[in-house]
This record gives structure tokens, C-alpha cells and sequence, in this order.
């Protein structure tokens, strides 16, 4: 729903948009394409969207976001973590998934620059995603934004429909046990997150955190946090920006 009406949050990633310097593309991990084996990597020259849920208003199936795709670095992406010793492959079918679209509507609304999406292999570990975003760093030399989607807290179960004014305290444990984490640049306490206050009930299922750790592995130093907010009493909208 944020696609339709971004809030605050919105708001946020748009003034971060408008700030970032010339990018080439988008590179995005999206909580919400895995697939089993290798890393896939997004090839279409045009990959257009997929509207990846159901029960919601009909306005939302009529979003769109035409930014072109780019075979090219699509193909520098994935030799990049061969040459890591990581599988890869390229996915000349796949769309982009709300993951993806729904963020970058926001981060460049013209959807005028190429972006391409990197799966979440079944199975992973933490460790593997640190790998692939260590091997992908040098993309961001070249004027590669790498954009990890998903949610620091995110448990579809326990959202309070009600609408809840103050977050749950197990969500906001967890919430901020991770924050402390990226901040020292403890990456060795990260990788061991089940042991976190709250990461039971914060993290049922780790698609939506696994992008953290391709972000994190990219990036070059601790990260700043640029937005903080809750919807539905425990749905972490916490967002960060890497050096």
C-alpha cells in the first residue's frame, strides 16, 4: 500500500533520491523473488512489472514502472560473483516484483535509468549473501546503486489491523538490537541474528532481512539510518543508507 500513498516514509526515500549523485542503474535484492540454486540475475532489455499479490485495491494492479533493463550489467554482475566462486545465472524472464517497484517509485520516480534484480538463492546463509554483496561492490564504483528490499521487522501474522499507536516491544527489541549491530560494525553478531531479542517473533520466515546482508556486504563503512516509523503495530519500516 505504501506504493499508493508512501507517507512519511515516502517522503524520506524521495529526498534521498533527489540527493544521490548520476547513477548508470539499480541493482536490487528484492525479499520477494527466491528461487532454488544458483543467484539469478534479471536480463530482460525491457523486464516491465509483476503485480505479486492479491486483495488489495484495484489502483494497485494499475501502477506501473517502465525503466528499461540492462542485459549488460546484468551479465558484469554475474561474473563478477563467478569470479567470487559464487553461482550465477541470468534470468531473461523475470519482472520486476514489488519489491522492487514499489521503493523505486519513490527513489526515481521518472524510472528513467536501468535496473536489474538479484534473487535470493534457496538454500542461503547470511554468510552467502555478505559474499555476493562483497563481490558486487565494484558496481558501485561504476555508478550502481545496490538497494536491499525487505524489512528489518516483518511478520504478517502479528500485525495489529487495528492499527496500533506504539510498536511492539519484541519488534522494537529486535529493531534496535540490529541497529546497534550495523552501527558498531559487528558483522560476526549480525550474521548469528536468531540469537536477537524478539528475532523469533521479528523474523519468522528471513526473506525480508536477507537483503540486509547483500546491502551490507556492498557497502563501506557502518550505515545511517534515514527514516524510522511502524505500521500495524510491529511492521518495521526502518530504513538505512550505506557509505
Amino acid at each position: 500500500m505504501l506504493a499508493l500513498d508512501g507517507e512519511a516514509w515516502g517522503q524520506a526515500v524521495s529526498a534521498l533520491g533527489r540527493g544521490l549523485p548520476p547513477l548508470r542503474a539499480f541493482l536490487v535484492c528484492s525479499a520477494h523473488w527466491e528461487a532454488p540454486g544458483p543467484f539469478r540475475l534479471s536480463s530482460a532489455p525491457i523486464p516491465g512489472v509483476m503485480h505479486d499479490f492479491g486483495g488489495f485495491p484495484p489502483e494497485l494492479y494499475t501502477l506501473d514502472y517502465p525503466a528499461p533493463g540492462s542485459p549488460e550489467l546484468a551479465s558484469e554482475a554475474a561474473a563478477l560473483l563467478r569470479g567470487a566462486g559464487i553461482e550465477a545465472v541470468l534470468d531473461a524472464q523475470r519482472p520486476l516484483d514489488h519489491g522492487a517497484w514499489v521503493p523505486l517509485r519513490y527513489l526515481r520516480p521518472g524510472a528513467d535509468i536501468p535496473v536489474i534484480q538479484l534473487s535470493l538463492p534457496k538454500p542461503r546463509t547470511p554468510d552467502l549473501l555478505l559474499a555476493a554483496g562483497r563481490a558486487l561492490a565494484p558496481l558501485r564504483e561504476q555508478g550502481v546503486l545496490i538497494l536491499g528490499s525487505g524489512g528489518i521487522v516483518h511478520n504478517l501474522r502479528l500485525l495489529d489491523w487495528g492499527g496500533a499507536s506504539q510498536p511492539e516491544s519484541w519488534a522494537v527489541a529486535f529493531d534496535s538490537w540490529i541497529r546497534e549491530k550495523l552501527v558498531a560494525s559487528n558483522v560476526e553478531a549480525l550474521l548469528g541474528w536468531e540469537q536477537a531479542p524478539g528475532a523469533e517473533k521479528a523474523v519468522p520466515t528471513s526473506e525480508h532481512l536477507d537483503p540486509l546482508f547483500v546491502a551490507l556486504g556492498a557497502a563501506s563503512g557502518p550505515p545511517r539510518a534515514f527514516f524510522d516509523g511502524w505500521q500495524l503495530g510491529s511492521l518495521g519500516l526502518t530504513s538505512y543508507r550505506f557509505p
